[in-house]
């Protein structure tokens, strides 16, 4: 490659089709026969100094750009969307079906597109690095952001398309409808650091083609560790934008055309329409037209300069490999989150549910994978951004795998900050065609620990393979009476940390018997297709055993506590109907503290509330508590309650009205009934159902 960024012959070809300019013309130009330009393109030779030169003028470049050979001769090729046409046959399209195959709600794209920046992890010895930014744009940014999206060459093609009657051009007349009295656009930033980038040719087999041009395409080089399967999962991406739009921005690991940073490119995905008398097939792309004979004006990709990056919102904020991806008129259709922190603190959940095991780590290794979430409104911060912690969120499951990886687990739990370890079989089954094959031992590890005070859900199994995604959720059957609420993590495959034949293997069949969301083991095509029969009799045999050996560590911690006031303490939990436990009745609870300490040693907290749907008004009484390692939490009394939004103060408790969703107070403790100084302790609030329930 000499001293330049590409290749000389491969960069000289690219130039004159982008020039529309042939070896013949460029010969005669240069005063040369074009069997030598032919020589130059063909990689047999290069050009002399003194050509060279030359050869810059032609191009209208300077000599160092031609050496260096890491950026593209100045041409007149503007960005333009380019809309592919209809079928010859007639056949027709109404939407991109894979976009129906999830439900597009924040904690679904989470799930997907985090998943498969894991399997694009590029230094093992580091963590994978996600960003989700949300940014609100109104007025003048957002006219300034539709113009550089060139909005207007768009807009025929959304009326036309929305003017149908399926279901997916009536969500589009919706959003363009609200995108016209609302002057508002959210946008929802998805970027990863330390992933392997959209790398690959434009049209070609590579990661870049599988992404921006094909569906159903699955393009994961990851040792057989992937999450994914299906090729479905960045279909979420494109479900979760209103007007089915998403722009990438990719940093590559491995170089094309000479470049790694700035390949940027759109999609659109548009149902069946005409326009102006022509008839398309919906998919459009954004970016440069192709010179190439066989692409001629295909919007390929194309190198961004920094105002053109920062201008459609896809600035990176560092220069590691990885993608950014941009969805336009980001929403939640689930419903349950419907303003800007709504939608932040559902990221920010979702991210801690499905990955909180990739975020932790032990001495030997740290996390695979950290997360953050920020909020934007016209440039402003909204919400600050906010690092996903899954202690926080999930505190006894991460001690238990944290105290795997270190080494740490027993046989049988003796206190309650220990975790116990048990391997748990399943038989792979052979595959079809292996006459005489036996199924082969995998030994999966569960690991079990009593439930923190404030889990949400407790005595469950999280299960989980490959790159320590959660997959699914099991509850054991046919506990004994009187077993401690607990925490259980199942590991099999690559998820043990082992290597082997038989992790191998276990992981080609569990993960052969996940469906396209990933999230059970059970019967799918592709096992009862791929493996012998008898297959889905081993997931129910794995089951089974999951269940038996959570029953033998319960049994053994419940009969070491059979006996006085700890063993009373436990059966006290059993009949505790606060918020750590299970409700048929839905009751309010604590969705966001935000705490400080003061000067004065008291602590300063800001407590927003949920609340379910209710036909009378709520009465809640706050109360704050010192956490303390072992005992009854000691109640601490308030200086000072103030009812902020959404409710009212009365007589010392809070007066939420029927109806009323979401409710906010601040409040300050009084050092002087503090059992220790406020920063030696944690401060615990709950929001308890007054005496009387309801005004």
């Amino acid at each position: 490659m000499g001293v330049g960024g590409e290749e000389f012959g491969p960069w000289l070809a690219r130039q004159l089709s982008r020039m529309d300019m042939s070896q013949a013309e460029l010969a005669d130009r240069l005063g040369l026969t074009r069997a030598a330009v032919s020589a130059w393109v063909n990689g047999r030779s290069e050009p002399r100094d003194d050509t060279k030169r030359l050869l810059a003028e032609v191009f209208g470049t300077d000599a160092a750009s031609l050496e260096a050979r890491v950026s593209d001769v100045p041409t007149p090729l503007p960005l333009r969307w380019h809309h592919r046409l209809a079928h010859a046959d007639g056949g027709r399209e109404y939407g991109n079906a894979a976009a129906f195959a999830f439900d597009a709600d924040m904690a679904v794209l989470t799930r997907e597109a985090t998943q498969n920046s894991l399997d694009e992890r590029l230094d093992t010895g580091a963590p994978v690095r996600v960003e989700y930014t949300l940014h609100e744009l109104t007025g003048s940014r957002l006219k300034k952001f539709l113009d550089a999206l060139r909005w207007d060459e768009l807009l025929p093609h959304y009326e036309h398309a929305a003017g149908a009657p399926q279901k997916v051009s009536r969500s589009l007349r919706a959003a363009l409808d609200d995108l016209a009295t609302e002057d508002s656009l959210l946008l929802l930033r998805v970027d990863d650091y330390n992933a392997t980038g959209l790398t690959g040719p434009e049209y070609a087999d590579g990661r870049f083609a599988a992404v921006v041009r094909r569906q159903l395409d699955s393009h994961k080089a990851s040792g057989g560790r992937a999450g994914g399967s299906y090729g479905l999962g960045k279909a979420t991406l494109w479900a979760t934008s209103r007007f089915g739009l998403v722009l990438v921005n990719s940093t590559l690991s491995e170089a094309h055309e000479g470049r790694t940073e700035g390949r940027v490119i759109g999609r659109l995905d548009l149902p069946w329409h005409e326009v102006d008398g022509a008839a398309y097939a919906g998919p459009a792309w954004f970016g440069e037209p192709d010179t190439a004979p066989d692409h001629r004006n295909v919007a390929r990709s194309w190198w961004a300069t920094e105002d053109t990056v920062r201008d459609l919102h896809l600035k990176r904020s560092g220069a590691a490999p990885g993608t950014s991806f941009l969805i336009v008129g980001a929403h939640d259709r689930s419903g349950d989150a419907e303003d800007l922190r709504d939608i932040h603190d559902k990221l920010v959940r979702s991210l801690a549910d499905g990955f909180w095991a990739a975020m932790v780590g032990g001495r030997r290794a740290g996390p695979s994978l950290e997360a953050t979430v920020r909020t934007l409104r016209d440039g402003q911060v909204v919400v600050p951004e906010e690092r996903v912690d899954p202690f926080a969120r999930h505190p006894a499951l991460c001690r238990a795998l944290r105290a795997y990886l270190d080494e740490e687990t027993v046989d049988a739990l003796t206190s309650e900050e220990q975790v116990a370890a048990v391997e748990v079989p399943i038989v792979v089954s052979p595959r079809k065609g292996q006459v005489g094959e036996k199924g082969i031992r995998h030994a999966a590890v569960l690991l079990l620990t009593p439930a923190a005070d404030g889990d949400e859900k407790h005595s469950r199994v999280v299960c989980m393979r490959g790159n320590r995604m959660t997959i699914t959720e099991h509850r054991p059957r046919e506990l004994p009476p009187g077993s401690i609420p607990f925490q259980a993590v199942l590991l099999a495959g690559y998820a043990t940390e082992r290597d082997g034949q038989d992790v191998a293997l276990a992981e080609e069949f569990l993960r052969a018997s996940e469906p396209p969301e990933h999230d059970r083991w059970d019967r799918t095509e592709e096992l009862t297709s791929l493996y012998a029969r008898g297959a889905i009799t081993r997931l129910k045999e794995f089951r089974a055993e999951i269940d038996a050996a959570v029953r033998g560590l319960v049994q053994r911690e419940t009969a070491a506590r059979a006996e006085g006031p700890a063993g009373l303490r436990e059966l006290l939990r059993l009949d505790y109907s606060g918020p750590t436990q299970r409700r048929s009745v839905p009751f309010p609870v604590v969705d966001r503290l935000d705490a400080r300490l003061e000067p004065s040693g008291a602590w300063s907290v800001t407590v927003t509330v949920k609340l379910p749907d209710a036909e009378d008004p709520w009465l809640l009484t706050p109360v704050a508590k010192f956490d303390v390692r072992s005992g009854g939490r000691p109640v601490v009394d308030w200086a000072s309650l103030v009812a902020t939004d959404n409710c009212r103060l009365e007589r010392g408790n809070l007066v939420v009205d029927a109806g009323v969703r979401r409710a906010e107070f601040h409040a300050v403790t009084d050092p002087a009934t503090h059992p220790v100084r406020g920063a030696l302790a944690r401060l615990v609030v709950e929001v308890q159902k007054a005496r009387g329930g309801v005004v």
